[in-house]
């Protein structure tokens, strides 16, 4: 087998659209925050076939590329919700430090929305993506297969029946977010984007989301928003 034989170049088929401008504070999962995203397709996949019967899915898996990470250094990766000091098999993970950046993530299909310039544009929520990623490909979600509730999932298990922080957020701050998206504010926050390292550590901390800078005082469990600034263009 000829080296070339080796690698596989991925043609991408969409991007998203999301209101997380930076790496900090972007959902640790798909499905945690409902944060709406919009995949536009590229002028190859604008034909409507290309979606023809997606409409029947509740649901839809997502492949796509971590555009902004650091190379993979070694087969060990120190996951931050174990307060970055242990290391663990990059296999054993979903770090986004992979030998291909590559990243899988499950959306809930709102609609589909017929536009002139842009073609059919699929309205998705749960996205914990970047925007602007680059989509590789899209499978629908098939509930009798893809769903395994009874199965352990390693060092998470105890992570997610943790309660979620306790967040302050004034609602004269929130209201400086449209109404459509106020809720996933809260959720961000909620989902506690510091790492386990900093949860001892009173300091502020800044989250973009949107068009804003979420400005926020972190100690043990609690968050306390104290402002939110409009981002200079």
């Amino acid at each position: 087998m000829a080296v070339s034989d080796n690698f596989m170049e991925l043609k991408e088929i969409a991007h998203i659209n999301t209101g997380f401008t930076q790496k900090f504070g972007i959902p640790r999962q798909s499905g945690l925050v409902s944060e709406i995203g919009r995949i536009v397709f590229t002028p190859e996949y604008r034909n409507p076939t290309f979606i023809e019967g997606i409409t029947d899915y509740d649901y839809l898996w997502l492949l796509w590329g971590f555009s902004k990470n650091k190379p993979l250094e070694g087969g060990t990766v120190r996951p931050p919700r174990l307060g970055g000091e242990k290391h663990m098999g990059v296999f054993a993970t979903r770090a986004p430090f992979r030998p291909n950046n590559i990243g899988l993530s499950s959306v809930k299909l709102l609609e589909v929305q017929e536009t002139l310039e842009q073609g059919p544009v699929l309205i998705v929520s749960g996205v914990d993506m970047l925007d602007g990623t680059p989509i590789y490909d899209i499978k629908p979600y098939i509930p009798y297969a893809d769903a395994h509730p009874e199965a352990r999932g390693g060092f998470t298990d105890s992570l997610s029946k943790e309660a979620q922080v306790q967040v302050e957020f004034p609602e004269h701050l929130l209201e400086k977010f449209p109404l459509e998206v106020r809720n996933a504010a809260v959720e961000l926050l909620q989902q506690d984007p510091r790492a386990a390292y900093d949860r001892k550590k009173e300091r502020e901390f800044r989250l973009a989301f949107h068009d804003y800078d979420i400005v926020f005082i972190g100690k043990d469990n609690k968050l306390v928003v104290t402002d939110v600034l409009k981002l200079k263009v």
